[in-house]
């Protein structure tokens, strides 16, 4: 399709528009074991479905797409990209294979779609990238010269010539390299820069997080005090947000009750002579239990409790992709959520997460192998994957 062609879509009145962008759908076209999958999002959302089913992979495209939406290159979001390719593709003429995934982003531009073809044999690039917006395509790459690392791109302009076209990087994604350029002098550029604008917003507010609680028992040195992935770190972001934020640090000592087998006064770190710091659970009476005694499900709970009462104020996020926090929702992945949780501990976490959405500023997808504990749960938006 020509980047000047047009399509007919639904309009979305203005007032129903969400004020901050967010993805609303994921689309898995060819990813892994998924073809033709198109997921919608809610505010909380839980992909469920049985082990082997694509949930993970479900995650690991949505996370992939926010990466590159933050502008790193295909290398470092795909450092196996084999393994993205459906099973049953079979290489072309050329011995080329690849996959294609994409995304919807709802805000005040209305839905923007992006959707991207990657070749990982012979040679991880982009061959194919699309922007729409309004029903007219905005934004579209492709490979014409194999010999080169470009793709041959052409925008929306609706000036004096009604597309403008040059080459792009064949490593990265086109949309979130326009606003270096486009000009934005016609109105055809600020409709190109406000839709890439939403896309880049929506995606740059993604952060994946899969708490491990054999690392989070140790000490932890003291560094940026943001919480990484792993949430091995935790000690070290209680010891900053109890010090400089203490009316959000009694917020979240005031959630993590229904999750810890026990009565909790205070969540806390104290330093060790090495220099590091523990993680504690204050009882009172001068009583505190370490976290190297606490249970799994313990230690799950009291990570993902901390993310979805304090978003990005305590997560490491990529400076160079983050977003001015009124500008976006959060999103929070979470895969294997509801891995070694009790039935209460899963039920809080899930109050709290719709909690926390229905304020503003958050959203959660996360993974559940059955999602029946969430049945009748309001608020909640639950995909079933796999037969």
């Amino acid at each position: 399709m020509p980047v000047s062609s047009q399509v007919v879509v639904p309009s979305v009145p203005a007032a129903a528009r969400p004020a901050r962008p967010c993805v609303s759908e994921l689309r898995l076209s060819a990813f892994a074991g998924h073809r033709g999958v198109g997921l919608p999002f809610g505010p909380v959302t839980l992909l469920a479905g049985a082990s082997g089913s694509g949930k993970s992979s479900a995650l690991r495209a949505y996370q992939a797409l926010a990466r590159l939406g933050g502008g790193a290159r295909l290398g470092e979001v795909f450092p196996d990209p084999v393994a993205c390719v459906p099973e049953r593709a079979r290489p072309d003429a050329q011995r080329r294979r690849g996959f294609r995934i994409g995304c919807t982003a709802d805000g005040p531009e209305g839905p923007v779609r992006l959707d991207v073809a990657v070749q990982a044999e012979p040679e991880l690039r982009v061959v194919g990238e699309r922007l729409t917006a309004g029903g007219r395509v905005l934004l579209e790459t492709a490979l014409r010269d194999p010999g080169r690392r470009t793709v041959q791109a052409a925008w929306h302009t609706a000036g004096a010539a009604p597309v403008t076209r040059a080459p792009l990087p064949d490593d990265r994604l086109g949309t979130p390299l326009l606003p270096l350029r486009v000009a934005g002098k016609t109105d055809g550029q600020r409709q190109v820069l406000a839709a890439a604008e939403q896309m880049v917003v929506a995606l740059r507010s993604v952060y994946a997080c899969d708490p491990c609680p054999a690392r989070m028992r140790a000490p932890a040195a003291l560094g940026s005090g943001r919480l990484r992935t792993g949430c091995d770190n935790l000690a070290d972001v209680l010891w900053r947000t109890r010090a400089e934020c203490g009316q959000r640090h009694a917020r979240y000592v005031e959630t993590v009750g229904p999750g810890c087998a026990g009565r909790v006064v205070d969540v806390l770190a104290e330093a060790e002579a090495d220099g590091t710091v523990r993680a504690l659970l204050d009882r009172g009476d001068g009583i505190r239990t370490a976290f190297a005694r606490l249970g799994d499900g313990e230690l799950r709970y009291l990570a993902l409790a901390l993310v979805l009462v304090s978003g990005s104020a305590v997560l490491a996020l990529d400076p160079r992709g983050e977003v001015p926090s009124g500008r976006r929702d959060l999103t929070l992945l979470a895969d294997r959520f509801d891995r070694a949780l009790d039935p209460r501990q899963r039920a809080g976490l899930l109050l709290l997460a719709v909690r926390m959405a229905g304020h503003g500023g958050l959203r959660c997808v996360a993974a559940v192998s059955d999602p029946g504990w969430a049945a009748g749960a309001s608020g909640v938006t639950v995909v079933h994957l796999g037969p």
